[in-house]
Protein backbone atom coordinates (compact mmCIF):
# COMPACT_ATOMS: atom_id res chain seq x y z
CA UNK A 1 0.00 0.00 0.00
CA UNK A 2 2.95 2.36 0.87
CA UNK A 3 4.72 1.74 -2.46
CA UNK A 4 1.07 2.18 -4.37
CA UNK A 5 1.32 5.57 -2.41
CA UNK A 6 4.28 6.58 -3.28
CA UNK A 7 4.13 6.01 -7.06
CA UNK A 8 1.06 7.66 -7.02
CA UNK A 9 2.38 10.86 -5.30
CA UNK A 10 5.20 10.17 -7.38
CA UNK A 11 3.29 10.41 -10.91
CA UNK A 12 1.34 12.91 -9.69
CA UNK A 13 4.45 15.43 -9.33
CA UNK A 14 5.81 14.55 -12.78
CA UNK A 15 1.76 15.82 -13.99
CA UNK A 16 2.78 19.11 -12.37
CA UNK A 17 6.01 19.27 -13.34
CA UNK A 18 4.81 18.62 -17.12
CA UNK A 19 1.71 21.26 -16.23
CA UNK A 20 4.14 24.24 -14.41
CA UNK A 21 7.07 23.60 -16.81
CA UNK A 22 4.37 23.77 -20.06
CA UNK A 23 2.71 27.08 -18.67
CA UNK A 24 5.93 28.76 -18.30
CA UNK A 25 7.12 27.97 -21.89
CA UNK A 26 4.06 28.66 -23.38
CA UNK A 27 3.59 31.75 -22.30
CA UNK A 28 7.72 32.70 -22.66
CA UNK A 29 7.16 32.01 -26.23
CA UNK A 30 4.08 34.24 -26.85
CA UNK A 31 4.84 36.93 -29.28
CA UNK A 32 2.80 38.51 -31.94
CA UNK A 33 3.55 41.77 -34.49
CA UNK A 34 0.29 42.93 -35.86
CA UNK A 35 -0.15 45.32 -38.50
CA UNK A 36 -3.34 47.67 -38.89
CA UNK A 37 -2.82 50.69 -41.48
CA UNK A 38 0.30 52.38 -40.66
CA UNK A 39 0.73 51.60 -36.69
CA UNK A 40 2.21 48.06 -35.90
CA UNK A 41 1.41 46.56 -32.42
CA UNK A 42 3.44 43.93 -30.54
CA UNK A 43 2.73 41.66 -27.96
CA UNK A 44 5.14 40.10 -26.16
CA UNK A 45 4.79 38.73 -22.13
CA UNK A 46 7.68 40.56 -21.33
CA UNK A 47 5.76 43.81 -21.68
CA UNK A 48 3.19 43.35 -18.65
CA UNK A 49 5.03 42.58 -15.43
CA UNK A 50 1.93 39.82 -13.94
CA UNK A 51 2.81 37.89 -17.15
CA UNK A 52 6.51 38.22 -16.29
CA UNK A 53 5.67 37.27 -12.58
CA UNK A 54 3.77 34.12 -13.88
CA UNK A 55 6.77 32.94 -15.95
CA UNK A 56 8.86 33.10 -13.13
CA UNK A 57 6.37 31.35 -10.74
CA UNK A 58 5.91 28.80 -12.96
CA UNK A 59 9.76 27.99 -13.16
CA UNK A 60 10.52 28.39 -9.63
CA UNK A 61 7.57 25.99 -9.31
CA UNK A 62 9.04 23.41 -11.99
CA UNK A 63 12.17 23.35 -10.82
CA UNK A 64 10.97 22.82 -7.31
CA UNK A 65 9.09 20.32 -8.47
CA UNK A 66 12.09 18.41 -10.23
CA UNK A 67 14.38 18.64 -6.74
CA UNK A 68 11.27 16.82 -5.25
CA UNK A 69 11.10 14.16 -7.87
CA UNK A 70 15.13 13.95 -7.27
CA UNK A 71 15.07 13.73 -3.18
CA UNK A 72 15.89 10.49 -2.11
CA UNK A 73 13.17 9.02 -0.01
CA UNK A 74 14.95 8.76 3.11
CA UNK A 75 16.47 12.12 3.13
CA UNK A 76 15.74 14.61 6.34
CA UNK A 77 14.69 17.54 3.61
CA UNK A 78 11.04 15.73 3.19
CA UNK A 79 10.40 17.26 6.87
CA UNK A 80 10.58 21.03 4.61
CA UNK A 81 8.49 19.22 1.19
CA UNK A 82 5.34 19.65 2.83
CA UNK A 83 5.90 23.44 3.87
CA UNK A 84 7.47 24.40 0.70
CA UNK A 85 4.88 22.34 -1.18
CA UNK A 86 2.30 25.35 0.53
CA UNK A 87 4.46 27.96 -0.51
CA UNK A 88 4.70 26.84 -4.14
CA UNK A 89 0.76 26.48 -4.59
CA UNK A 90 0.18 30.40 -3.30
CA UNK A 91 2.67 31.48 -5.56
CA UNK A 92 0.90 29.87 -8.08
CA UNK A 93 -2.18 31.06 -6.94
CA UNK A 94 -1.19 34.30 -6.89
CA UNK A 95 1.07 34.09 -10.39
CA UNK A 96 -1.76 32.64 -12.28
CA UNK A 97 -4.56 34.78 -10.57
CA UNK A 98 -2.26 38.14 -11.67
CA UNK A 99 -2.18 37.00 -15.34
CA UNK A 100 -5.58 36.17 -15.58
CA UNK A 101 -6.24 39.72 -14.67
CA UNK A 102 -3.92 41.26 -17.28
CA UNK A 103 -5.30 38.56 -20.05
CA UNK A 104 -9.25 39.56 -18.97
CA UNK A 105 -8.13 43.09 -19.23
CA UNK A 106 -6.72 42.24 -22.89
CA UNK A 107 -9.69 40.62 -24.00
CA UNK A 108 -12.41 42.82 -23.03
CA UNK A 109 -10.70 46.49 -22.58
CA UNK A 110 -11.47 48.61 -19.61
CA UNK A 111 -14.05 51.28 -21.20
CA UNK A 112 -14.09 53.12 -17.90
CA UNK A 113 -9.98 53.47 -17.79
CA UNK A 114 -9.66 54.08 -21.58
CA UNK A 115 -8.04 50.44 -22.32
CA UNK A 116 -9.03 49.04 -25.85
CA UNK A 117 -9.23 45.17 -26.14
CA UNK A 118 -6.27 44.10 -27.89
CA UNK A 119 -7.18 40.32 -28.73
CA UNK A 120 -8.65 41.17 -32.07
CA UNK A 121 -5.42 42.51 -33.24
CA UNK A 122 -3.19 39.65 -31.90
CA UNK A 123 -5.19 36.52 -31.68
CA UNK A 124 -2.42 33.91 -31.75
CA UNK A 125 -0.55 36.22 -28.99
CA UNK A 126 -3.98 35.32 -26.73
CA UNK A 127 -4.24 32.21 -27.56
CA UNK A 128 -0.56 31.04 -26.10
CA UNK A 129 -2.22 33.83 -23.15
CA UNK A 130 -4.85 31.63 -22.62
CA UNK A 131 -3.36 27.82 -22.97
CA UNK A 132 -0.66 29.19 -20.66
CA UNK A 133 -3.01 30.14 -17.98
CA UNK A 134 -5.06 26.83 -18.24
CA UNK A 135 -2.04 25.41 -17.74
CA UNK A 136 -0.89 26.95 -14.36
CA UNK A 137 -4.07 27.12 -12.95
CA UNK A 138 -4.15 23.13 -13.53
CA UNK A 139 -0.75 22.85 -11.97
CA UNK A 140 -2.14 25.25 -8.90
CA UNK A 141 -4.94 22.68 -8.71
CA UNK A 142 -2.65 19.63 -8.73
CA UNK A 143 -0.13 20.94 -5.93
CA UNK A 144 -3.77 22.17 -4.10
CA UNK A 145 -4.22 18.10 -4.08
CA UNK A 146 -0.52 17.40 -3.08
CA UNK A 147 -0.66 19.53 0.10
CA UNK A 148 -3.95 18.06 0.71
CA UNK A 149 -2.67 14.57 0.35
CA UNK A 150 0.33 15.78 2.28
CA UNK A 151 -1.65 17.24 5.02
CA UNK A 152 -3.92 13.41 5.22
CA UNK A 153 -0.63 11.61 5.21
CA UNK A 154 0.84 13.69 8.16
CA UNK A 155 -2.74 14.07 10.23
CA UNK A 156 -3.90 9.80 9.47
CA UNK A 157 -1.65 8.27 12.01
CA UNK A 158 -2.30 10.85 14.32
CA UNK A 159 -6.04 10.60 14.21
CA UNK A 160 -6.42 6.71 14.59
CA UNK A 161 -3.97 6.25 17.11
CA UNK A 162 -5.56 4.78 19.84
CA UNK A 163 -4.92 5.96 23.42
Amino acid sequence: MAMTKRICAYLFRLLVLGATASAATVMAVSHETAHVFFLTTEAKYTHMPAFKYFVIANAIASVYSLLVLLLPQQSPLWRLVLALDVVVAMLLASSSSAALAIAYVGLKGNTNAGWQPICKQVPHYCNHVEGALAAGFVGFAMYGAIVLSSIHDILDPLLTRKS
